[in-house]
């Protein structure tokens, strides 16, 4: 068990993390990913039925985020390879921090949060992050490690989340 754990560990930090917009990964890619039941677990708000047109739709109100606050949404890749996406989304006067990745893509959360957190800490505009994550996720260990702390439950769009913040100043 333990070379088997020490050579995902090494596959897992030898990935070049890069952040690109959403809009250059192919439509397919993002409806495959986000079609993905296990995502749904932790995901309450997640709409079933994804193809190529709800990624299309998708893509437009991500990039129309970034039209309007000038930051948003990524895709991320892991040596070239769409795992995931994620990133900043202004919610009133906050900016929410969210990251989707692959299921075989679960072991570089921390990388690519950690990367994404540099990222918020170097912008003046965004002096905290907030989290919101279901309460079926009892893993919380990555958040606390950041320094996030939990500031309370809310309830969006009929959903409920715990909510965390990350001081960035």
């Amino acid at each position: 068990m333990e070379v088997r754990y020490q050579a995902l560990l090494e596959a897992v930090l030898k990935n070049e993390i890069a952040f690109i917009r959403l809009s250059k990964i192919e439509l397919t890619e993002i409806a495959n990913h986000m079609s993905d039941p296990r995502l749904a677990e932790h995901m309450p708000l997640l709409t079933p039925g994804w193809d190529k047109e709800m990624a299309a739709t998708f893509v437009a109100m991500k990039e129309a985020f970034w039209e309007r606050d000038g930051l948003g949404h990524w895709a991320f890749l892991a040596d070239g390879r769409y795992v995931g996406w994620g990133g900043f989304q202004k919610e009133g006067d906050e900016w929410d921090f969210g990251l989707v990745l692959r299921p075989d893509a679960f072991g570089l959360g921390r990388r690519i949060a950690s990367k994404a957190i540099d990222f918020a800490i170097a912008n003046k505009r965004i002096p905290y992050v907030t989290f919101l994550l279901p309460p079926s996720r009892r893993n919380l260990g990555a958040l606390k490690r950041l320094g996030a702390r939990k500031v309370g439950e809310i309830e969006y769009d009929g959903a409920r989340f715990l909510k965390y913040r990350l001081d960035t100043e």
